[in-house]
C-alpha cells in the first residue's frame, strides 16, 4: 500500500505560497544582458556571394578586354541615323498594336463574360486559334491576304457588292504588320482583362445594381479601376513582350530595330558590334518601360495600399538632406574653422 496526502481543506493556505513566503530570485540565466550574443555565420552564404561576385567580376572584365566586341564599331552605330529611325518604327509598331489589341481584348473579354452563349462561344473561340498559332505564321498569312481575297468590299450579306478595292493597296506591309501584331496581342489581352475583372468581389455588383448605377457606369466607374490592380502587371508585362516581338516583322522586310542591324552586318559583317547595338536598345526600351509600369501600378494601387513605400527618387532625395545633415554635424577640425 502506498502513502496518499490529503488534500488542503479549501481556503487554507499552502505552504509556500502566502503573502509571506520568500520572494523567488531569477536565475543569472534569466536576465537578457547577462546572455552571450552569438551572430549567426552563414559561411555557405558568404562563399555563393563571392563565387558571384568572382563570376560577374570575370564577365565584365571579358566585355572590356576581348577585342572581338569591337566596342568602336559599337559607339559608331549606336546613335547612327538608320538605327533610330528603325527605333522610332518598332516604338509605332509596339504602341499601335498595344492600343488595338487591348481594346479588342478589352471588347472580347466582356463577350466571354457575356451571358448570351453565342458572344461566349465566338470570343473563346478566338482566343484559341490566335494563341494557338505563331505570331510569325500570322504575319507571313496577312502579309499574303492578297493572294487568298483579290478585293476587299462593302455590301449586302450573301448578296452584291456595293464598293470594293484591291487588297494590296488596302493593306500595305505596315497595315499586314499592324494587323497581325493586334490580333495577336488581343487574344493574350482579353484574358488578362477577364482575370482581372473576375479578381473584383461580385458584392460590388450587386450593390452598384442594388442603387440603380446602369449597367455600362458600373463597369466603367467600379469594376474596372479596382480591376486595374490585377491588369496593370500582366499588361505590362505583355507589352515588353510585344515590344521584343516586334522583331518578327523582319520576315516582312520592315525596317524595324532588328531588321535595320541584320542589314548593316551584312553589308560590314561586323556582326557581333551590330547585334549588341540592338540588345543595348531593347533593354534600355524595356527598362523604360517597366518604370513606366512601376508609377502607375503605384497610382492604381493608392485605394488598396494607403502608406505605399518610397519611390527610388524619393528614396535618393530623403538620402541627400540626411547626409548634409550629417555632413553639418560632424566634428570641425581646426583648419576648416580658420
Amino acid at each position: 500500500m502506498g502513502l496518499t496526502t490529503d488534500p488542503a481543506p479549501p481556503g487554507a493556505a499552502v505552504p509556500g505560497t502566502g503573502p509571506e513566503a520568500p520572494s523567488r530570485r531569477p536565475a543569472a540565466s534569466d536576465d537578457p544582458a547577462s546572455l552571450t550574443v552569438v551572430p549567426a555565420r552563414h559561411y555557405g552564404r558568404w562563399a555563393a556571394a563571392a563565387a558571384v561576385t568572382v563570376l560577374v567580376a570575370q564577365f565584365a572584365h571579358g566585355l572590356v578586354t576581348n577585342p572581338v566586341w569591337e566596342w568602336a564599331v559599337f559607339r559608331d552605330y549606336v546613335l547612327s541615323e538608320t538605327i533610330v529611325q528603325a527605333v522610332g518604327v518598332t516604338l509605332q509598331l509596339t504602341a499601335y498594336a498595344t492600343v488595338l489589341g487591348f481594346l479588342l481584348g478589352t471588347v472580347l473579354a466582356f463577350m466571354r463574360l457575356s451571358r448570351s452563349p453565342v458572344l461566349r462561344t465566338v470570343a473563346w473561340t478566338y482566343v484559341w486559334i490566335f494563341r494557338s498559332i505563331p505570331m510569325i505564321v500570322q504575319l507571313v498569312f496577312w502579309f499574303n491576304l492578297g493572294a487568298l481575297y483579290r478585293e476587299l468590299g462593302v455590301g449586302i450579306p450573301f448578296g452584291p457588292v456595293l464598293w470594293s478595292v484591291d487588297s494590296n493597296s488596302l493593306i500595305g506591309t505596315i497595315g499586314a504588320a499592324l494587323i497581325g501584331l493586334s490580333l495577336h496581342q488581343a487574344a493574350y489581352a482579353a484574358e488578362i482583362v477577364r482575370g482581372g475583372v473576375l479578381s473584383v468581389d461580385h458584392g460590388q455588383l450587386e450593390a452598384a445594381a442594388a442603387l440603380g448605377i446602369p449597367r455600362l457606369r458600373q463597369i466603367r466607374r467600379i469594376v474596372l479601376p479596382q480591376a486595374m490592380r490585377a491588369i496593370l502587371p500582366t499588361a505590362g508585362n505583355e507589352i515588353i513582350g510585344l515590344l521584343k516581338g516586334t522583331s518578327v516583322v523582319y520576315v516582312m522586310a520592315i525596317g524595324e530595330l532588328f531588321y535595320q542591324v541584320q542589314v548593316v552586318y551584312g553589308r560590314n559583317g561586323r556582326v557581333i558590334p551590330l547585334l549588341m547595338v540592338a540588345t543595348a536598345w531593347y533593354v534600355f526600351l524595356t527598362s523604360v518601360l517597366s518604370v513606366a509600369q512601376y508609377y502607375v501600378e503605384r497610382r492604381y494601387a493608392r485605394g488598396a495600399d494607403r502608406t505605399p513605400p518610397p519611390t527610388p527618387l524619393q528614396r535618393v532625395r530623403r538620402l541627400v538632406p540626411d547626409l548634409g545633415t550629417a555632413n553639418e554635424n560632424r566634428p570641425r577640425t581646426a583648419k576648416e574653422n580658420s
